[in-house]
């Protein structure tokens, strides 16, 4: 099995789907991406068992084979590429190997048909959405839902489709929440519960070589600040390659020339800004305007300090 990918096209699209793998999985299985080859055609899948998500991408290939590759580790990997051809070779020694234009790379794999198998519905019915419509619907509901793990219905937004038109609900049982859109139909009705699967991470106190790791780590930093700072978070953000999303606010357009701003008091406008940036190919880089001093300026003190 071999194939070859472009790397920023591939982390792209992996970076979506490690959205809902968890840190903690009751199956390990379940910590590895799945890549299905048939011939150019690779489907690459995550799941949790709650939620599966699987992505097409078009490769280079004439063969065919099915295996499961480290999520993390490889998403760590790929973050290391500048955009370039690589060619991934499965071999016979559970080894997948990685070949660049720096050198070669070799992760374990486990056997693909290990991977819990894709629930498959009998006559499903499809509605097609516009994506900001989509958008609209889910930031206007997806705040009323609930966090209760022993209320898993009520920990998403309920989908109603008919040939009348769209409804979307959200509840955690104190407040209630229905958005509808009479503008768009369901050829046949239909009705589920899109789970919304947050994942926040606090991770307490850092050091700043654990902060570091974390802007090494993402594609995208949010800041969704209401008030004037300094602004350093922003500039550690862009030097270590992140696009920066930020409040559309005065001293942020000073300091950085952001991806994408938002209302930093408006939930709609930070979901829509949010999901723009994971659905568009082609952000602009985030530039710094400033020069950080910051760095010199503690060198400054301490040195002052040694001479007392």
């Amino acid at each position: 099995m071999k194939f070859i990918v472009s790397s920023s096209y591939l982390l792209k699209q992996l970076q979506v789907l490690g959205g809902i793998i968890n840190n903690n999985n009751t199956l390990p299985i379940l910590d590895n991406f799945l890549f299905d080859l048939d011939g150019n055609a690779l489907t690459v899948s995550a799941s949790d068992l709650e939620t599966t998500i699987a992505s097409n991408l078009e490769v280079e290939s004439s063969e065919k084979g099915i295996v499961c590759i480290p999520a993390r580790l490889l998403l760590d990997t790929l973050k290391t590429f500048p955009e370039q051809p690589l060619t991934f070779t499965i071999e016979d020694n559970n080894t997948v190997e990685i070949s660049s234009n720096h050198g070669k790379y070799a992760l374990a794999y486990a056997p693909g048909d290990e991977f819990p198998s894709t629930i498959e519905l009998k006559d499903p019915s499809s509605t097609i959405l516009q994506g900001d419509i989509l958008a609209t619907a889910i930031s206007k509901t997806i705040f009323a839902s609930g966090n209760d793990d022993l209320r898993p219905v009520m920990s998403g937004v309920f989908f109603q489709f008919s040939t009348e038109g769209l409804t979307f609900v959200a509840t955690d049982a104190h407040k209630l929440v229905r958005y509808r859109r009479l503008d768009t139909k369901s050829e046949a009705p239909a009705s589920f519960i899109l789970p919304k699967n947050l994942k926040v991470e606090f991770h307490g106190t850092l050091s700043l070589y654990d902060v570091y790791e974390l802007y090494n780590s993402c594609e995208y930093a949010i800041y969704p600040s209401l008030v004037e700072s300094f602004g350093l978070p922003l500039i550690e953000a862009t030097n270590h390659g992140c696009k920066v999303i930020a409040s559309d606010l005065p001293y942020v357009h000073e300091i950085i020339e952001p991806s994408l701003t938002f209302d930093p008091y408006s939930v709609e406008s930070i979901s829509n800004s949010i999901l723009k940036a994971i659905e568009t190919d082609n952000l602009p880089e985030t530039k710094v305007l400033v020069e950080n001093k910051l760095d010199n300026f503690i060198n400054f003190i301490i040195s002052q300090d040694v001479q007392r």
